[in-house]
């Protein structure tokens, strides 16, 4: 079994834990590391050189040519929808979901002085932070983990903000500053967690990959999925949304924000039974019509508000 895994630091931890826990389980299993576009681009934001696919595109060729087998991705850069012929096999369990303030000399977002240099490429931490302060300068900020580290460190930010989980993955979790509550910046769809790809016609890989499937995590993810979906599902929209799942009952919340009207965050909740994807998608949905009710704005497939 061959996985195709981006080069950074980070996907490698993902690739080698997957690859371990196969392992495990009799397998004999092999990395190909690969550099996707979403690496390469580092001088614009995703949302405007074609969002989260420029991180999976050359790992589903490889798949397509028979060069590997699986793919193993952090979540949050899945697209809503994969290609024809696609299928994701397994959703891990989670890692902790929340976003981290990461800054050499101050403790906490509220510690910062007025305009300091935030950096950060999501449209939904803009959005989110800019509710939170509306005085800070939010610059972008790309690259891997270690790139935006490095950058931090340089000076050319006062902090940043990154997922905890990476961090965490990586052993980094010194650098985190502050943890953000969901009720403050909620995640992003699938942040945390870890989907693995492969070929929808390859029943044998789906059955071998099934021993590491986490489902209360894919039934809570499939939700947050299902609202970006719904809304239009690409980076090019500032859209967060973050579920709970307790004792079969799952709680989803979503928040929209528009940068260029610096309106108030448009919030929407719901709860509901979810024991099968289709329940959790339901509910992703849901939210989703309650999100444009109160004057959210999706994205057509071209990426334009609809």
């Amino acid at each position: 079994m061959v996985i195709a895994t981006r080069e950074s630091r980070l996907a490698l931890w993902q690739a080698e834990h997957v690859q371990a826990l196969l392992r495990a389980r009799g397998h004999t299993v092999e990395l190909l590391g690969m550099t996707t576009k979403g690496d390469q681009i580092l001088d614009r934001s995703l949302s405007k050189v074609g969002g989260k696919g420029l991180f999976v595109k050359e790992l589903e060729v490889a798949l397509e040519e028979g060069r590997a087998h699986i793919a193993v991705h952090s979540l949050k850069d899945v697209p809503m929808e994969l290609p024809e012929g696609f299928a994701l096999a397994c959703v891990m369990e989670r890692e902790d979901p929340r976003d981290a303030f990461v800054s050499p000399h101050y403790a906490s977002l509220q510690d910062l002085p007025q305009g300091a240099v935030v950096g950060t490429s999501s449209l939904r931490r803009q959005v989110l932070l800019q509710a939170l302060r509306p005085d800070l300068k939010i610059e972008p900020l790309r690259g891997n983990l270690d790139t935006r580290l490095r950058k931090l460190d340089e000076g050319q930010y006062d902090a940043i903000v990154l997922a905890a989980a990476g961090l965490k993955r990586l052993g980094l979790e010194s650098r985190i500053r502050a943890t953000f509550e969901p009720t403050a910046m909620l995640p992003a769809a699938g942040q945390g967690a870890l989907g693995i790809e492969v070929r929808s016609d390859r029943q044998d890989l789906i059955d071998a990959l099934a021993p590491l499937a986490h489902q209360p995590t894919w039934l809570t993810v499939a939700a947050e999925r299902a609202v970006s979906r719904a809304m239009g599902g690409s980076c090019s929209m500032p859209l967060a949304a973050h579920g709970t799942l307790s004792g079969g009952v799952l709680q989803l919340e979503a928040a929209w924000g528009d940068l260029e009207a610096h309106a108030p965050l448009v919030r929407a909740q719901t709860s509901g039974r979810a024991t099968t994807l289709a329940q959790a998608e339901a509910l992703g949905t849901a939210v989703a019509e309650r999100l444009r009710a109160g004057g959210a704005r999706g994205v057509d497939a071209a990426g334009h508000p609809g």
